[in-house]
């Protein structure tokens, strides 16, 4: 048994022992085959990493695409906030629902333990009152629990079965009744009373220099009379005297600010200029010229404001164009077509409601040539200059300078610039107008953001100019723009007049060839402009003495009128498709009523002072019943029409007059077909 013993503990031993080796033996390295050899000091040097708060694993290109801007761009801001361990608590807020459930539970167990032990306090006072009785309780009382082992008991009968909430009663939504009452309103009665009239004194009184200087002696003297008291006052009131004196300085010297009263300036201005000219102002709006009854078929012009400017007194009236917006304000381009006279421009805007000032004044180095006022902006206007500039005025800025200019870089004309329209907004809602010039070239002038940008839309050439040169070019003549106009309906179709007397039909689509060529004129081309109503008919006019109208369908005029001078100007007139106005070098104004009198006009009339004085510009306002006409020594005259000048449809018994677009059109083309057959039958 011993050897056994022996043998087992051998055994045992020799285990123990080989697992003791394996622990003592060191473990021998395993290097990977691609491991880098390094030296010591490789070894010992260190390398500092710096620990910063943002993600390294957060995207850093992140982009997204703007459609303000049309370009993919990175955004600023990436979250670099990573979560490395979240865990869902335990803990309910107080207001919750089950928050509210365990308080209420636990006031209910509070309740329980205070009123068992008032019970058992109770009970022991009635013990102790009744000591006989305890001997006679002994032997029962051995049997039953103690009084602490109730208790805990009764807490837990009551915790296991909770007491549920007292329901508040709700009263029967179904039953109930609304009383009111109704109190008696008092009659209305009217309570007057009459008094005497204060009583009225006129005084009048002049005031000379002898009393004026009485006025500022007594001023100085009251003046002296406060330095002396301020001088006896204590150092104290000196002090407050000084800040008093200070506030008082401070609010005259705001008060002498002259922008603070402009306002109330203006509206006393108007009013004192409304009085000074209510005799005209009182034609203006009400008088009809009586005489028009016992005339055939004519009709006068009735002058009423003059309007001039010293600044502008020797600058000619170049362009006039009226207001879309505010119909009594007006804009006035002044210049010069003396050619050898050449000097600064201006640009002036007049209102109705005051003719002795303009309301904005704008000064240029270069003549203003032409002009025209954004319809749906009221306060921009693009204007063009002698140098062949382009420039754009905005009214609601005060500076003199123009908000935007041309320059050569920008494509700038090499000649006068004789017309510029505003047109309908690009694709890109960037405001945009057109300009002809001397210089053959049709330009179109997008605003963008701060600059104006170009783009030719036509070079006018004349036709059958084009010479051969002897290395093989052809050099074309170039055609001098004087005016244009934009057709009302179709966007694309414009009209071009030149020097050469000729007018071009033009598309803005294409840059190489016009649409028609119309043998208009044996002088250059003044101006020419579409009917308002009919969109086939056209008008123009030219230093030849000549006025036409034409159908733009037909080569030929279909009206051709000699007024004996040189036509400077010819408008439409608002209101009829048959009537229009045309002013003429030796200072009359023509009206001319189509459907009246086809052959000569209704109205010849002088308005000018001087005999010399050209009239150079006419202008229909689009509601009142009014002209403006401009000269070539700055003045700008109103003229009023008479009721013969602007006839409608006489009523018929049992009929409505028809008015509108539909009936003017009709009115134009009767003529026209009129026309049409006479020179189909010839």
């Amino acid at each position: 048994m011993g050897r056994g013993a022996r043998k087992r503990d051998d055994d045992s031993g020799t285990e123990v022992g080989e697992g003791t080796d394996e622990w003592t033996q060191s473990k021998a390295t395993v290097r990977p085959p691609d491991q880098l050899d390094l030296t010591d000091a490789e070894l010992k040097e260190e390398f500092t990493r710096i620990l910063t708060a943002n993600n390294p694993h957060a995207p850093q290109n992140i982009v997204r695409y703007s459609f303000k801007e049309g370009t993919y761009k990175p955004i600023g801001f990436v979250n670099q906030m990573a979560v490395h361990f979240s865990q869902v608590g335990n803990l309910i807020p107080k207001d919750s629902d089950e928050g509210r459930r365990q308080h209420y539970r636990d006031e209910l167990a509070a309740g329980s333990l205070e009123s068992v032990k008032a019970v058992l306090s109770d009970a022991e006072i009635l013990e102790e009152d009744e000591e006989p009785k305890e001997v006679e309780m002994e032997a029962g009382s051995q049997t039953e629990l103690p009084p602490a082992e109730v208790a805990e008991t009764v807490i837990e009968e009551e915790l296991m079965t909770p007491k549920q909430p007292k329901e508040r009663k709700l009263t029967n939504q179904f039953n109930f009744s609304d009383r009111a009452s109704q109190t008696l309103n008092h009659p209305v009665r009217d309570r007057e009373c009459q008094m005497e009239p204060p009583p009225r004194t006129n005084f009048s009184a002049t005031a000379n220099q002898w009393e004026i200087y009485d006025a500022y002696v007594e001023e100085l003297k009251k003046q002296e009379k406060t330095k002396e008291k301020e001088k006896t006052k204590t150092p104290v009131a000196k002090k407050t005297g000084k800040m008093a004196m200070r506030k008082l300085t401070s609010m005259e010297s705001q008060s002498d600010d002259i922008t603070k009263v402009s306002q109330a300036a203006k509206i006393v201005e108007r009013m004192v200029n409304q009085n000074t000219y209510d005799d005209v102002a009182q034609d203006f709006k009400y008088y009809e010229d009586a005489a028009d009854e016992y005339r055939d078929q004519e009709g006068t012009l009735l002058p009423l404001w003059k309007f001039q400017n010293d600044k502008a007194k020797r600058l000619a009236v170049t362009a006039l164009c009226w207001n879309p917006k505010y119909n009594d304000l007006f804009a006035v381009g002044h210049g010069s077509y003396d050619f050898m006279k050449q000097s600064r421009g201006m640009l002036l805007l007049y209102s109705l409601k005051n003719p002795s000032f303009p309301e904005y004044i704008f000064s240029s180095e270069s003549g203003i040539m032409c002009l025209d006022i954004h319809v749906d902006h009221p306060y921009l206007v693009a204007v063009g200059h002698y140098d062949g500039n382009v420039a754009i005025y905005n009214l609601k800025k005060p500076q003199a300078q123009p908000s935007f200019r041309s320059s050569p870089k920008s494509g700038k004309h090499t000649d006068p610039v004789w017309q510029v329209k505003w047109q309908k907004d690009d694709m890109d809602h960037n405001l945009n107008f057109f300009s002809v010039s001397s210089d053959g070239r049709i330009v179109s002038w997008t605003l963008v953001k701060s600059e104006l940008v170009h783009t030719d839309v036509i070079k006018l050439k004349v036709e059958g100019s084009t010479t051969d040169v002897p290395e093989g070019l052809q050099l074309h003549t170039v055609g001098c723009g004087t005016a244009f106009d934009f057709h009302k309906e179709i966007d694309y179709m414009f009209l071009v007049g030149t020097e050469e007397g000729k007018i071009y039909k033009c598309s803005k689509s294409y840059s190489s060839q016009f649409l028609d060529t119309y043998d208009a004129h044996n002088m250059a081309v003044d101006a020419v402009t579409w009917n308002p109503y009919h969109t086939k008919v056209f008008m123009s006019c030219s230093s030849d003495w000549t006025v036409k109208i034409w159908d733009h369908t037909i080569k030929t005029p279909m009206f051709i009128y000699d007024l004996n001078s040189a036509v400077g100007d010819v408008a439409w007139a608002p209101y009829s498709s048959t009537v229009f106005a045309a002013v003429t070098t030796d200072g009359k104004v023509h009206v001319f009523d189509l459907a009246i009198n086809k052959y000569e006009a209704i109205c010849n009339q002088p308005v000018v002072a001087r005999k010399k004085t050209k009239i150079t510009h006419v202008e229909f306002n689009p509601i009142y019943p009014i002209i403006i006409v401009g000269d070539d020594r700055g003045h700008i005259t109103c003229l009023k029409l008479s009721p013969n000048l602007r006839k409608m449809p006489k009523e018929k018994k049992g009929q409505e007059v028809q008015k509108g677009p539909a009936v003017e059109i009709a009115k134009l083309d009767k003529l026209l077909n009129l026309v049409r057959e006479v020179k189909i039958k010839t």
